[in-house]
């Protein structure tokens, strides 16, 4: 795990970590338009990033040559970070549905687990929390609060229990084969773990537990803790 020196963030910066089907991107997504926020989904860099090996026929196995792709990946990526927008780019290509493929998310993991990856997005993460025209950002991923933006204005842990999150995650995914949604949910976790701890609340973060809540309830959660400790960011 690579640390950081403090970032100045300029504005309200609210990072939310989690594991799959937890629903922190919807949630994460309402709460930054409720509260006039931009959004930054994290993930869909590593799934861009998934998808350009793929398509380059990359051995995704192969932490160097994955590596390798990180120049036109940097230089090409680009994402919508006002909460109504829905796109994501790689140089000229639109990827917004196709990095949610299933297979995708099964590769996703490979590139993840390569700390020159890691580096390099979160790199770029940081200068997306720091500068924007909102007054704030809401962003959603996997070590956010730790390793990221421990220095966020409001740190979020969202869980829920994993037959839960299978059960989303398979709604979503609606004419997929289930088995297969479940065992890319339970798959992924395990690889990702093996590189942060998503599971785990750090000193400081505040646990958002939406096994029972619905996406009302999680909205208003979420917003109750952000304006506890931002209160004029109340909408």
């Amino acid at each position: 795990m690579t640390t950081q020196e403090p970032t100045a963030f300029r504005r309200t910066v609210v990072v939310v970590d989690g594991p799959s089907g937890s629903g922190k991107s919807t949630v994460s997504r309402s709460v930054a338009e409720r509260l006039g926020f931009e959004f930054l989904d994290t993930g869909a860099a590593y799934r861009s990033l998934a998808w350009l090996g793929t398509v380059r026929g990359t051995d995704l196995d192969d932490a160097d040559a994955v590596t390798a792709l990180l120049p036109e990946f940097v230089a090409g990526y680009a994402i919508a970070l006002r909460p109504g927008e829905r796109w994501v780019r790689v140089g000229d290509h639109d990827v917004t549905t196709a990095i949610r493929a299933t297979a995708i998310s099964a590769a996703v993991s490979k590139v993840a687990r390569v700390q020159a990856v890691r580096d390099a997005v979160n790199a770029l993460f940081r200068r997306l929390l720091a500068d924007g025209a909102a007054p704030g950002v809401v962003a959603e991923g996997r070590d956010l609060t730790t390793v990221v933006a421990p220095d966020a204005t409001v740190r979020i842990l969202m869980t829920a229990d994993e037959s839960v999150r299978i059960a989303r995650r398979s709604a979503e995914k609606a004419g997929e084969d289930a088995a297969r949604v479940a065992a890319t949910v339970t798959e992924r976790d395990a690889a990702d773990s093996k590189v942060v701890d998503f599971l785990h609340a750090a000193d400081g973060v505040h646990v958002l537990d939406s096994t029972h809540l619905d996406l009302p309830q999680t909205v208003q959660a979420m917003m109750d803790l952000i304006t506890a400790a931002v209160p004029e960011e109340a909408p």
